[in-house]
This record gives structure tokens, C-alpha cells and sequence, in this order.
């Protein structure tokens, strides 16, 4: 099958959306980046949109009990996310929010589709995950990338992310083990097909 970029360049004038999925850690983000650099390079004017500026804030997550599944498909504004994908696909210039990660939040208006932008490459955990509070996405994308990473790899990664962040090996392995990993599995069980795949060592 074609790479991802040699399909998004199939797609017909106007704008549209695509979807690079996949587990935490799996390297969306790199990906969609590439995706975005090389379409804007090739003609087709392009950026990446991520998904985690819809994190819910920590007071909020804080008051449910749900501050430790953080990064869970419930600690999301899901619906949002789908309304600021439809407004973006219609066409025109829209402001959209980004997460820090650093300070642990999501900032406004941060990131912005301008006018021109014809592909909108977003990456993000849920985009493919076959749940009543995310699956109508799927009708957004003109061309879906499913990222597959072994979980090994996954765990590597992660551990990684979190020492990097500051945290020591053990408490870094907690958050692998008790919400990483399976938010990792759940979206690997309930994900709906994709356009293309790209395997470890690929993306």
C-alpha cells in the first residue's frame, strides 16, 4: 500500500482532515509533524493539529477521582474535540488548544489553522477508537493512519517520557503499568480500520 503521504496527495483540492492514531508513546506526534512539513514541501499546504489540547483540567479531574486515569478516553472533552474537527474541516481559519505538557495544562487559542491550510494532519490517541463518545470521528477523515508499535517498544518509550519529565524509575513504572498501558490496550482492542498502517521502524 502507498505511504501516507503519497495518499494525502491524492485527495482532491479543498480541506481535509487526517488522522494519525495509535497507543501512547507509538510516535504520533512524529509522524503527523513529518506528514505536515512534507505536503507543505510537495504543494499541498499543511499542519498538524493535536488531540491533547482537550485534556480536561486538573480541578476538574480532581473533583470526579479521576486525576489518576489521566490520559484516559473519559478525561478528554471529547465533544468539543468533534466540533472544533467539524468547524476545521468546513474550511477557514480556526484557533485551537494546546496542551502543556510542562505545566501540566491546556492553554487557548495556542495553535491555529490558517485560511490556506488545505490537509489538517491530527494525531491523537482516541481518533480511532471504536466508543459512542468517539467513533463518529471516523466520518471526519478523508485518510486514517493506524501507527503499530509493539508493546515492549510502548513500554520503553513511556518510561522514557516520565523520566524525562523528572520522575524516578519507580514511580515513572506506576504510571506505565496503571494508566499507559492500558489505555494502550483498550485503544489496540477497540480500534476501527484505518486507511494505512505503518509498522514499527517506519514512522
Amino acid at each position: 500500500m502507498s505511504d501516507p503521504v503519497t495518499l494525502a496527495l491524492r485527495l482532491p483540492p479543498g480541506r481535509h482532515l487526517i488522522a494519525v492514531a495509535g497507543a501512547p508513546a507509538s510516535g504520533k506526534s512524529t509522524l503527523a509533524e513529518r506528514m505536515a512539513h512534507d505536503l507543505t514541501r510537495l504543494g499541498r499546504p499543511a499542519c498538524m493539529v493535536p488531540m491533547d489540547g482537550f485534556h480536561l483540567d486538573n480541578a476538574i479531574l480532581d473533583a470526579r477521582g479521576h486525576r489518576p486515569r489521566k490520559g484516559a478516553p473519559h478525561t478528554f472533552d471529547a465533544r468539543g474535540f468533534a466540533r472544533m474537527l467539524d468547524d476545521m474541516k468546513s474550511g477557514g481559519t480556526v484557533y485551537y488548544p494546546l496542551f502543556d505538557r510542562a505545566r501540566d495544562l491546556s492553554v487557548a487559542c495556542a495553535g491555529v489553522v490558517g485560511n490556506d491550510t488545505e490537509l489538517v494532519v491530527v494525531e491523537g490517541n482516541y481518533l480511532l477508537y471504536d466508543h459512542p463518545d468517539w467513533r463518529d470521528l471516523a466520518a471526519l477523515w478523508s485518510l486514517s493512519v493506524w501507527l503499530d508499535v509493539p508493546q515492549d517498544t510502548l513500554r520503553a518509550r513511556l518510561m522514557q517520557r516520565w523520566r524525562e519529565q523528572g520522575l524516578d524509575g519507580e514511580t515513572a513504572f506506576a504510571k506505565v503499568r496503571e494508566n499507559d498501558l492500558p489505555n494502550a490496550d483498550e485503544i489496540i482492542a477497540h480500534r476501527l480500520p484505518a486507511t494505512v498502517t505503518v509498522t514499527s521502524g517506519t514512522a
